[in-house]
């Protein structure tokens, strides 16, 4: 299988490229000038907003499908930079399902984020597929707007919750938690790690669980229609930090530092993923190996 890949050096679009590679699979797609993409088939230096340059790259792919991971998904900073999430996120997305529809069309498998749901009562959860979409931030709009663009050219709308696991942004929580207590075991931090919402609760899912799960969905998932990736159990951010201090083997000071807090921030959200289970997807790692994952590379990377 041939899947063309948007994103192809980002956090779950590297990972995909190299785990389609050694499956046996083939792996293409676009990336932006400032994160190179990995050595694995064909890539081409293609921006989301450049119709052209999209339409020029999937003729020269071929790909049996697209997987949409490209574009903008720090909740936090998209309430600085509005504008920029709008373009990149709806418009970009409307561009690239343009050039795919053009071009077979090609299946489209498009990469939103649990974070449409917006604030859900705890006892409507684990969240299904079929809630209306009640964006909190300006993130959550665009994924949601996004969606709704997805869903008219019958693209297949996946609605991840929190990946987790080695290649994550040291931006989010569990690899900024990471790399303070790297430095703080070197000696190379004072032992206080900094820390935003810690009361938060999230379904994480390994990331690995999540790659299966694109590849399923680019081969079954039923076109137009929603499926949750998840594991239906969510637990606290403190819990996941606890847990990652626990592995490392670190001890630190935790404060709350205003700049990390969110201007809204949903205080839980957990997926019933039964549509994606129903294809035989089941999640297989649990959060401790991704958390693992997460302490190991940050820790070599303190160490290099």
């Amino acid at each position: 299988m041939h899947l063309f890949i948007t994103g192809i050096s980002g956090f779950v679009g590297a990972r995909l490229a190299r785990w389609l590679h050694e499956r046996g699979d083939c792996a293409s797609g676009i990336y932006v000038a400032d994160r190179p993409a990995p050595d694995l088939g064909r890539a081409w230096e293609v921006d989301l907003l450049d119709r052209r340059g999209l339409e020029t790259a999937l003729d020269e792919a071929r790909p049996d499908a697209v997987i949409h991971l490209g574009g903008l998904s720090h909740v936090g900073a998209s309430w600085q930079r509005m504008g920029d999430y709008f373009r990149v996120n709806v418009l970009g997305t409307e561009n690239l399902l343009a050039a795919a529809a053009s071009r077979g069309p090609l299946p489209v498998v498009f990469a939103s984020s649990a974070e449409v749901y917006g604030p859900v009562p705890e006892d409507e959860q684990p969240i299904g597929e079929e809630r209306l979409p009640a964006p909190a931030s300006p993130y959550a709009l665009t994924k949601a707007a996004a969606e709704r663009l997805a869903l008219a050219r019958g693209a297949v709308v996946v609605r991840s919750f929190n990946l987790v696991g080695a290649g994550q942004a040291p931006q989010f929580a569990l690899p900024s938690f990471a790399r303070q207590l790297a430095a703080i075991e070197r000696g190379a931090a004072e032992p206080v790690l900094r820390v935003g919402n810690l009361e938060a609760r999230r379904d994480f899912v390994h990331v690995a669980d999540g790659l299966e799960a694109y590849r399923l969905l680019a081969q079954r998932g039923e076109p137009g229609e929603v499926y949750n990736l998840a594991t239906g159990t969510a637990v606290s951010v403190h819990h996941a930090l606890d847990r990652l201090m626990a592995l490392s083997g670190v001890r630190a000071e935790v404060r709350i530092d205003p700049e990390r807090v969110r201007p809204v921030d949903v205080p839980l959200l957990s997926g019933d993923a039964r549509r994606l289970r129903s294809l035989g997807w089941e999640p297989r790692r649990d959060l401790d190996a991704a958390l693992a994952e997460v302490w190991h590379e940050a820790s070599r990377e303190a160490a290099a």
